[in-house]
């Protein structure tokens, strides 16, 4: 069985930040999607679980508070892009439906990324890697 990853991140407002991944280009799969929780597809082993504050708090420990990703770090999600293009084309769909710069884009020749935060402040990098220099 091939190992999955969920990717369990609190939002505020679960239909604005819906529209917003939407808008992006993602899909969630209805299945494991309510008003509480919304399994944003990224691929077919990574799933972001986007849950209501008052559903994150049933997986965490008894009385420990959700960092506000606006003002403290507390996850940098990173994803692969097929090209330098592709870094601009997901960074630059994901500003135009509300996310905003997190820093300056990295380019490093071989290696190249841009950094958003979404609705809620969660740090998103895109990133390519030449696979000539991936491969050794």
């Amino acid at each position: 069985m091939t190992q999955m990853i969920f990717v369990n991140l609190p939002v505020k407002d679960l239909d604005a930040s819906k529209a917003f991944w939407n808008k992006v280009g993602y899909s969630f799969n209805p299945q494991f999607t309510d008003e509480t929780a919304a399994a944003m597809v990224i691929s077919d082993t990574i799933v972001a679980m986007l849950l209501t504050e008052a559903k994150f708090k049933e997986f965490t420990k008894p009385g420990k508070e959700i960092a506000d990703a606006s003002k403290t770090s507390e996850v940098l999600i990173a994803l692969s892009a097929e090209s330098r293009a592709k870094v601009d084309e997901f960074v630059d769909g994901a500003m135009a439906a509300g996310a905003t710069d997190a820093k300056e884009p990295m380019d490093y020749g071989t290696m190249y990324g841009r950094s958003f935060t979404d609705l809620d402040g969660h740090h998103w990098e895109v990133m390519w890697m030449d696979p000539a220099v991936v491969q050794g």
